[in-house]
């Protein structure tokens, strides 16, 4: 990837109405200062990259103005709906975080849409909310910092744990969570630790996790109604919120053909800024759980930042 930079600032007093290029814009908490796109919601700054623009205009074989798709900002240099949401931007002083990729199309109620008809910002334009405020100026250096998905995996047995057999659970669960995010596009780092069904240290790597704000903890053994499966017992402890459906989903989805899994205490919750998940520690039960938790994992992740997807 090249340089990456700002083309042109672009600015409209009247939502649904293209956006005319200005020398400069100052970027508050609200969005764009004088935009009418401005406000305490998640599509405060609106992005198109000319690469974007240029495919549009040869399909539609005349020229394309900056601000023409209503875009705050016109970029050169990186494929902007390649995104993901929680990716942020620095530009000079100023610092954007990405919200939303593309939007619903109003079509023929759309000024834009009259005028130019078509827009190209439903599929390629992408939003963003403003963390760090200042002022934006064509010219400008655009850097991009990827959001990095960061888990950890943590399997429970006090065998295992003692090397009297090899975890084959968390390997698992390891192989189908590369597979998913690297399918969705997602740059992640996983850690994976094997430790006894000990209380006081399964609650240290929890607390770890939640101070480091890691995304997502999935834990696998300790499941059941044993003296020592303890895991179900240290996690709710440390539940700001509990995701019941998932696990109830689980239950009865496999306990209607095997009884047995519905002795599992399993839980999926909140711990402040991370999502956890607790397994059973078989590698079948790792198949079964994670075909439910799977769809819902990256929607979660947005609901957590506030960000409305709908």
């Amino acid at each position: 990837m090249g340089r990456i930079q700002v083309l042109s600032v672009n600015i409209s007093e009247k939502k649904g109405t293209i956006k005319k290029p200005v020398d400069q814009i100052e970027l508050n908490e609200m969005g764009v200062v004088s935009d009418a796109h401005a406000g305490d919601w998640h599509r405060q700054v609106s992005l198109l990259g000319k690469e974007s623009i240029d495919k549009f205009s040869a399909e539609a074989k005349r020229e394309i103005a900056y601000g023409e798709f209503a875009e705050n900002i016109t970029t050169e240099g990186i494929l902007l709906y390649e995104c993901h949401p929680l990716d942020r931007f620095k530009i000079g002083e100023t610092e954007l975080e990405v919200t939303q990729i593309g939007k619903k199309c109003h079509g023929s109620s759309c000024a834009i849409f009259q005028e130019v008809g078509n827009c190209v910002m439903p599929k390629e334009g992408i939003f963003a909310r403003v963390i760090k405020t200042g002022t934006v100026k064509p010219g400008d250096e655009f850097i991009y910092i990827p959001r990095k998905l960061t888990v950890m995996i943590i399997t429970l047995s006090d065998r295992a744990s003692k090397g009297i057999y090899k975890d084959k659970s968390g390997p698992r669960l390891n192989q189908i969570l590369t597979d998913f995010l690297k399918k969705e596009k997602w740059p992640v780092e996983i850690e994976s630790v094997i430790i006894p069904d000990d209380e006081e240290q399964l609650g240290k790597l929890l607390d770890e996790s939640i101070k480091q704000g890691i995304d997502f903890v999935f834990t696998t053994g300790g499941t059941g109604i044993s003296q020592r499966d303890i895991t179900i017992d240290v996690v709710k402890d440390r539940l700001d919120k509990e995701i019941p459906g998932i696990m109830e989903l689980i239950r009865v989805k496999y306990g209607a053909v095997k009884p047995n899994a519905l002795l599992s205490r399993s839980v999926a919750g909140v711990m402040k800024q991370t999502l956890i998940y607790t397994l059973p520690g078989s590698t079948r039960a790792i198949d079964e759980y994670m075909d439910v938790i799977k769809p819902t994992l990256i929607h979660s992740l947005y609901m957590l930042y506030a960000l409305d997807m709908h």
